[in-house]
């Protein structure tokens, strides 16, 4: 779910459960590839990968290390277990797509 800020909740039917950073490069780097293999409109995603890609760019140090990344889970119905997952700064939960967006980026 794509809020004002160009983040996405962990839970995509509950808008409250606005945490961790690891969903708008995930999101961002389909876009990058959907748009640079003609599979999605440019004009129209274009812009939300951009969105995406710069949200979090705020919680990013001076190391390239990504602040505010939720844990990896198991699967469990319960929204609380979700909402109160640890958030961790460098977590490869985070990192990770920050590199596939770069080198989606910087391909030509």
């Amino acid at each position: 779910m794509d809020n004002p800020k160009g983040t996405f909740t962990d839970l995509m039917v509950h808008p409250i459960f606005d945490k961790g950073n690891q969903g708008p490069a995930m999101f961002a780097y389909a876009f990058i590839i959907g748009v640079r293999h003609g599979w999605l409109d440019a004009e129209e995603y274009a812009p939300v990968a951009r969105k995406a890609w710069m949200a979090p760019v705020p919680c990013v140090d001076e190391n390239g290390a990504v602040a505010e990344v939720c844990v990896g889970t198991n699967k469990k119905n319960d929204k609380q277990y979700y909402y109160d997952r640890p958030r961790r700064k460098g977590d490869y939960h985070g990192q990770a797509p920050y590199l596939w967006c770069l080198n989606a980026l910087l391909e030509e």
